[in-house]
């Protein structure tokens, strides 16, 4: 769940109301009065505005009844209507801001497991070795292959299922195995799991996990091989050093001890991890570095170096749809030179790796880096570019006639909500026009320049429906929120799309808000932008 990037995104209700994030309670009952005592059902007769009445009343009394509750208010002001309907229930631990945030970043962590686990959920990873060498020496382009695949279930709230098994092939020889994972959730901060696997590396074994501290986990493990009899145990540590970032230890005990310390840290433009390891039969290091270039592209680097391995890899992908993505690598090191093709669909995954040369030569090693690279920009320009921007134009055209259709809606809402507040906003108007007071004569919302172009009267007729989709008309309900004294507050950082009578005609793009307004028998004019406070009369708009 994500924290509202601009505090805007979380003060629809506010703008509803037409009162301060800071407002006391008092203020919010007196503006909830207020819009009440027009959208109240029992005061409408005609049988059409009193549906249009009782809508809008529901949105009244649900603002009203959430800023008026600490709790709620408080959930609300951090993550908007997605965090009060996602189940939490405050106690009073829960009584600061970051615990809040904790506790709804965790809930909602659950029910996406949950929808996840809700289904049986497939995976599995098919590996494909090919080998150029042998197949030009005539021994054919296989080398080896494996499939490797689990299918995992939720078999009740706090148990999960997983089953699989794995086929290997290489030369004359073959391997499989089957395996079966069992866990149990204890409690909201630890589980277990039980294991066993048949075949050539049969064994049995438990695994427990708890989250020791706010940002600490532990894992313990004690798996017996089938085979020998042999005991590994494990431990894990793992640490959230920051919001972005982890390190964890890892410690085994067995017939191939090892110790092991890693980190890793991912924003949203790039991925970093790394991982010293030392052991009875080996010691090696391993680095990636992944950077994002845009949404749908990335390129990555490997670097390994230890007793038995030398090697730089490569690459990058792309995203080819919603659930796919391809990534080529290329490969360089002491076992020779790689390509690798990768593709990924959902939690299925195809690997090939292409074998090249065991040989390192500058000009071939070169040539397999440049041929690639240069076939996959070229394709790039020519092929992949032209495609998704015409694809992507296509999306554009279906998506801005599906937000004409939203417009359309959102404004036939605005004016009926209007149709109810006219009768007390031109009360309010009459009186300010008997006492020199504050009157609206005009006010529109919505794009700068087709606002512009409204108040410069434009009678270009190839203008009018832009201007008419880009714009809605606000003066009445400006003209109802003016008060006895004679004043109108929009606050600040309040978008004002979100007050009654209101709409946004122009979703994704600025927008502004132009009044023009009379006070003490002189003529006024102003122009705000979309979250800046807006105090009338002021002698500065005077004209």
């Amino acid at each position: 769940m994500k924290q509202a990037e601009d505090g805007a995104s979380n003060r629809e209700l506010y703008a509803l109301l037409n009162v301060s994030p800071e407002a006391s309670d008092e203020e919010i009952r007196k503006a909830y009065r207020q819009f009440a005592q027009v959208y109240h059902p029992d005061k409408i007769q005609a049988t059409g505005q009193k549906e249009v009445a009782t809508v809008n009343f529901q949105r009244i009394c649900e603002a009203y009844e959430i800023l008026t509750d600490e709790n709620k208010r408080q959930i609300y002001d951090i993550y908007g209507m997605e965090g009060l309907t996602s189940g939490l229930e405050l106690g009073p631990k829960l009584n600061k801001v970051e615990e809040i945030k904790e506790e709804l970043e965790r809930l909602k962590r659950r029910r996406e497991e949950e929808k996840t686990s809700a289904h049986f959920q497939p995976s599995g990873v098919i590996l494909a070795q090919l080998s150029v060498p042998s197949f030009l020496s005539g021994h054919g382009l296989m080398r080896a292959m494996s499939m490797n695949s689990e299918i995992q279930s939720q078999i009740s709230k706090n148990n999960v299922i997983a089953v699989g098994g794995t086929l290997a092939v290489k030369g004359n020889d073959g391997d499989a195995a089957a395996n079966a994972v069992f866990r149990h959730q204890l409690s909201s901060v630890s589980s277990i799991e039980f294991m066993a696997s048949a075949g050539l590396r049969g064994l049995i074994g438990l695994q427990t996990s708890r989250q020791v501290s706010r940002h600490a986990t532990a894992t313990m493990g004690l798996a017996m091989s089938l085979r020998d009899g042999s005991i590994n145990l494990s431990n894990s540590w793992n640490r959230q050093l920051s919001t972005t970032s982890n390190a964890s230890i890892e410690l085994s005990l067995g017939s191939d001890s090892s110790v092991a310390v890693g980190w890793r840290k991912k924003d949203q433009k790039m991925a970093a991890a790394g991982e010293i390891r030392i052991g009875t039969s080996a010691i090696g290091a391993v680095a990636r570095y992944t950077r994002r270039f845009s949404t749908k592209s990335h390129g990555r680097i490997t670097g390994k170096i230890g007793s038995g391995a030398l090697e730089l890899e490569i690459g990058g992908g792309r995203k080819i749809s919603n659930f796919s993505t391809i990534r080529m690598l290329y490969t360089i090191g002491i076992q020779g030179i790689y390509w690798k093709l990768e593709f990924h669909r959902g939690p299925q995954k195809l690997v090939v790796p292409i074998f090249l040369s065991r040989h390192f030569n500058i000009g071939f090693a070169s040539g397999a880096f440049l041929i690639p690279t240069s076939l996959y920009f070229t394709l790039k320009s020519l092929v992949f570019k032209p495609y998704y921007r015409r694809r992507e134009k296509q999306q554009a055209l279906e998506n801005m006639e599906q937000t004409r259709t939203q417009v359309e809606e959102a404004k036939a809402a605005a004016e009926k909500a209007q149709q109810l507040l006219e009768n007390v906003a031109n009360r309010k108007k009459n009186k300010q026009l008997e006492t020199g007071g504050l009157v609206i004569i005009e006010a529109v919302y919505g794009n700068p320049k087709a606002i512009k172009k409204s108040m410069n009267n434009s009678e270009e007729k190839k203008d009018e429906y832009e201007l008419a989709s880009q714009i809605v008309d606000v003066t009445l309900p400006l003209n109802f929120l003016v008060n006895d004294s004679g004043q109108l507050k929009l606050h600040e950082g309040v978008k004002k799309s979100g007050i009654m009578g209101f709409c946004d005609p122009c979703p994704g793009e600025t927008k502004k808000l132009h009044v023009k307004y009379t006070y003490g028998g002189n003529r006024y004019e102003v122009e705000v932008d979309d979250l800046q406070e807006l105090i009338l009369p002021q002698e500065e708009h005077r004209i």
